[in-house]
């Protein structure tokens, strides 16, 4: 089968397109002929390995499994001795162990039947990052209708996601996103827009949030804290920006520490990839309620340039691989 193999961690440029052995699945395993990935930050930590700190799951010196992609979308082919839940043929998505390949295993609690509404390109582009903003904006941090929500990141994978559930909840949001992304940002859901090659989110803005998701690990804690209300709710999304060896999380960890002693909430998110989730993000899906943006598709020989305009594009919604 063909698939984007990488031998050592590094740039897109270390990624190839070869022919390499079909995977075959463990007794808790899905076979899944894939036909589409999604392509988020998750992908470039996986492939870079850093932060560096990461490797300790990765592989410290070079990739466990060699084979990019986490997230996407195709048919069953076969299905392990334990696994009951599936069959040859289902229609499925969530998260797979190297999704940018012709097959791909999976573990059954990992996947879920795919929406029906959505078309394999769509049902890719949703469980990592749909995963994400629904963990950002659940439990102390779901908003309630009428509160005030800011999305730092907007237009990116997570940020579309966001914006759609919090205004499902009934949430005046603003979204934080660069001028091309605005059109998309209100197209979703929000009352608002910051530009912020134009303005921060304390510049002349009267407002402070009940919630904000902060997707870009760009700006300090002590600004985060400012533009929230006194009992208000911050989600620190992943580990974007920082440095080499820890990334944002130090930035999280900060604000952990400090929840406990101040009347805001303070909350760091790593998302976790859990089935249940998949469900929901599913019934969500058939319903309407949400809806994939995707910015644009590439095939599965193009995976790095698809890489390249993630770091370096700014792309207005998920990048999707289509294989």
């Amino acid at each position: 089968m063909k698939a984007i193999v990488q031998d050592a961690y590094g740039s897109e440029d270390l990624l190839e397109l070869r022919d390499i052995e079909r995977p075959v699945p463990r007794d808790d395993e899905v076979l899944v002929e894939m036909r589409a990935a999604g392509v988020g930050p998750e992908v470039w930590h996986l492939m870079t390995g850093r932060p560096y700190v990461a490797r300790a799951a990765l592989g410290l010196r070079k990739p466990k499994n060699p084979v990019r992609g986490w997230d996407g979308a195709g048919r069953v082919e076969a299905v392990g001795a334990k696994v009951t839940g599936f069959k040859p043929g289902d229609e499925v998505f969530g998260n797979f162990e190297g999704s940018f390949a012709e097959y791909a295993r999976a573990k059954a609690d990992k996947i879920a039947l795919k929406p029906a509404t959505l078309t394999f390109e769509q049902a890719a582009a949703l469980p990592v990052s749909g995963m994400t903003a629904l963990q950002a904006l659940s439990d102390k941090s779901r908003p309630q209708p009428g509160q005030r929500v800011l999305v730092i990141g907007a237009s990116g994978g997570v940020g579309t996601y966001a914006v759609q559930l919090a205004t499902m909840y009934g949430a005046e949001v603003t979204g934080v996103c660069g001028p091309a992304g605005a059109d998309l940002v209100r197209s979703l859901g929000a009352t608002h827009v910051i530009d912020y090659t134009r303005e921060d989110i304390t510049d002349n803005n009267p407002h402070r949030y009940d919630v904000i998701v902060d997707n870009a690990g760009l700006r300090p804690l002590p600004v985060l804290r400012r533009a929230l209300t006194p009992r208000g709710t911050l989600v620190i999304v992943g580990g974007e920006g920082g440095s080499g060896f820890f990334g944002g999380m130090s930035r999280g960890l900060r604000a952990v520490l400090l929840s406990p002693f101040i009347a805001q909430n303070l909350r760091n998110l790593i998302s976790l990839s859990r089935q249940e989730d998949l469900l929901s993000l599913k019934d969500l899906a058939e319903k309407g309620q949400i809806t994939p943006a995707i910015d644009r598709s590439y095939p599965l020989s193009e995976a790095p340039a698809a890489i390249r305009h993630l770091k370096q594009g700014h792309p207005k919604g998920k990048l999707v691989v289509t294989i």
